[in-house]
């Protein structure tokens, strides 16, 4: 697993859950550390007996803490680079949808060797579409909803997103978009500010 990926997950739990949480995961999960660093690779079992061990100290199903992740990762300040990378997608809420397909290349773009599932989002409706997450990282699909929740109000738009299913591997995310400008959106220039 990226480093990036196991950064963003420690950086979660200390914002969210504490340092010592943090810590107290860490040393349970023997990994002989407490900081991932950023550009390394690690073992994928590695992340996932750190989730195992979170949840199961947070009493929490591994879906729900995945998708705060990914609420996270679009919401919280110190991820404001991750933002403005999936908000350069487009000006609207569909706009953004429809960006998803290309993703994983805007964030090899980014980082050359991080390499995540590919998204294909199929359009229902105007305002029914399914999106395809195609395997390769393992609760993927669960931090994509929070992602797409987030981003959701990022834009102003009210979506009601669920897990649909899954068709052998990929697993499918509903979204439902009720009104694309709900409320205000956050502030979002394309041009970075200095």
């Amino acid at each position: 697993m990226h480093g990036l990926i196991n950064r963003a997950v420690q950086s979660f739990v200390c914002e969210t859950y504490g340092q010592s949480c943090w810590i107290n995961v860490t040393e349970a999960a023997e990994l002989g550390f407490s900081e991932f660093e950023a550009m390394l690779v690690y073992d994928d079992e590695m992340t996932l007996r750190v989730l195992d061990i979170l949840c199961a100290k947070l009493k929490r199903p591994r879906g729900e803490l995945l998708e705060d992740l990914g609420t996270y990762l679009v919401s919280h300040p110190k991820m404001e680079g991750l933002r403005r990378l999936l908000r350069f997608g487009g000006e609207t809420y569909v706009e953004f949808l429809h960006s998803l397909d290309d993703l994983s290349d805007r964030v090899r773009l980014a980082v050359s060797d991080l390499t995540l599932p590919v998204l294909e989002l199929r359009e229902v409706s105007p305002a029914e579409f399914q999106l395809y997450c195609y395997p390769g990282l393992k609760g993927y699909s669960s931090v994509m909803v929070g992602v797409l929740r987030a981003i959701a109000d990022d834009y102003g738009a009210l979506a009601m997103l669920s897990h649909a299913g899954t068709e052998g591997e990929v697993e499918i995310i509903s979204i439902v978009l009720i009104e694309s400008a709900f409320a205000e959106g956050r502030q979002f220039d394309l041009g970075a500010r200095g």
